[in-house]
């Protein structure tokens, strides 16, 4: 998961002037229409449920421990993606205290039935992936996960004997596996050939596009549903846009900022199912969740944004 800790105000306001006309056009384009803008959703294949196709990453974001004021930022940013329609909150035990976190704020609010609390297994052995496991329901105060997943393949043919046991005895929904490097994607792929899974987690963005030679189409011909981790390259293309204005097609594609553009490329491949930008940010947040409304990008979009990006 993304190893980024700067926030992307200074992104948006760069954006300003032309992210205003951008604004201006799409809700002209949308009061015209009479349509009110809804997150898409996409289909889990091993199941047919829809799942919104932006979601929330909690790596570094949701590590605060106790601390109220950040807690308190954090409740809006939760509140912002349920309003706006997204359901994916994704963890880890290795992400400190964010599993505490995260439970304890959905716990609070009331929302557990808006939420798809997805997380992982960590460590290696069976029995230490079991008592990890059981600790981490408790700190999401959920006595059944939505997805649970092994984390960077580590220890993955034992975990996955256990995962496809609570998911016999109703304790998971779906389970899967995940890494954040192309490095891992010979290992992976062996995994997706070898292992029916309902999903995978990867890394995926405009300018690290290796999952689209073989990860994605498997993922696909196998019926995997894909989540997407690093959709800005680990902030590394936010930095680099941070002073480019946003090129005039943006309005086109019922975008106001590059996070938007960015994350509109990642869900314009149809193999991905749902995309996990992690935020601290309400606005942020806000931002993220626009992307998911529209219209899914056509190829040719795609590339004039590969383009853009040099």
């Amino acid at each position: 998961m993304s190893r980024v800790v700067f926030t992307r105000a200074e992104v948006l306001r760069v954006a300003g002037g032309a992210a205003a006309g951008c604004l201006l056009a799409t809700a002209a384009g949308a009061e015209q229409s009479g349509e009110k803008s809804r997150m898409q959703t996409r289909v889990i294949p091993s199941s047919g449920e829809k799942l919104p196709v932006i979601g929330l990453g909690t790596w570094q974001t949701f590590d605060v421990g106790s601390d109220a004021t950040a807690r308190r930022q954090l409740t809006q940013v939760l509140a912002t993606l349920f309003d706006a329609g997204g359901s994916v909150i994704d963890s880890s035990p290795m992400y400190g205290t964010s599993e505490d976190v995260a439970g304890s704020l959905v716990a609070d609010m009331g929302v557990r039935s808006k939420a798809f609390l997805a997380t992982k297994v960590w460590t290696r052995r069976r029995d230490a992936g079991v008592q990890q496991i059981n600790r981490s329901m408790q700190l999401l105060r959920a006595d059944k996960l939505d997805l649970l997943q092994v984390h960077n393949l580590l220890d993955w043919r034992i975990h996955l004997a256990t995962l496809r046991d609570l998911k016999h005895r109703g304790r998971i929904r779906y389970l899967g596996v995940t890494h954040y490097t192309s490095s891992a994607y010979r290992e992976l792929e062996a995994v997706m050939r070898e292992q029916q899974l309902d999903f995978i987690q990867v890394n995926y963005s405009a300018d690290d596009r290796a999952a689209e030679q073989r990860i994605l189409p498997l993922a696909a011909e196998r019926g995997m549903a894909v989540l997407i981790n690093l959709p800005f390259g680990g902030g590394g293309l936010l930095r680099r846009l941070r002073s480019k204005p946003l090129p005039a097609w943006a309005a086109e594609i019922g975008c106001n900022s590059w996070a938007q553009i960015l994350l509109k490329f990642v869900l314009g491949h149809p193999a991905v199912t749902c995309v996990i930008p992690g935020t601290a940010n309400p606005d942020h947040m806000r931002d993220n969740a626009a992307a998911g409304t529209g219209p899914f990008l056509d190829e040719a979009a795609r590339r004039r944004i590969v383009a853009e990006l040099g």
